[in-house]
């Protein structure tokens, strides 16, 4: 983690890049196009607390729709097919036993039954077990609930992607 008024390098290239070049580098880590639009908008950004800062009000003016088209980029929790980014940060859910891994599996056809989407949680550190009595829980909540905390996820996904793209 950086230092408060923080930056790095990479942010300052970011801040002055070509607006197609920055808003696909965003793309990368949230798929949303508008929330993509919002933050290259916003350059430059002083240092990373402005960068979250823009992170956050980007979020709170999607709607729905916009979160379900950053959904499209994002594997089932436990796919063996996750790569890059999604591979790393489920790193500790993927070790868990196999009894877990099958346990998490089952839950996600249950979720995407019941919500029509896969389940998101920002999985960086968490065991297998952790994202499964997450995903338990979360298949009582009701539609509306579901929707805030999947956009919540998504912003703490965004957060630190964004930072692991810019050195922060």
């Amino acid at each position: 983690m950086t230092s408060p008024g923080s930056t790095s390098l990479l942010l300052t290239v970011f801040n002055t890049a070509a607006a197609g070049d920055a808003e696909r580098d965003v793309s990368r880590c949230c798929a949303s196009r508008p929330f993509a639009e919002a933050i290259v908008a916003g350059r430059p950004y002083a240092d990373f607390e402005a960068l979250d800062a823009a992170i956050d009000a980007g979020f709170a003016g999607l709607g729905w729709v916009d979160v379900a088209e950053a959904l499209n980029d994002h594997p089932r929790i436990g796919d063996q097919t996750a790569s890059g980014w999604s591979e790393a940060e489920q790193a500790r859910a993927a070790a868990a036993p196999d009894d877990v891994v099958a346990a998490i599996t089952d839950g996600n056809r249950a979720y995407e039954d019941r919500f029509g989407h896969v389940f998101l949680i920002c999985a960086t550190g968490l065991s297998g077990e952790q994202v499964l009595a997450a995903l338990r829980y979360r298949l009582g909540n009701d539609q509306a609930e579901e929707h805030r905390i999947v956009a919540d996820e998504l912003r703490k996904i965004t957060k630190l992607r964004m930072r692991k793209l810019l050195g922060g």
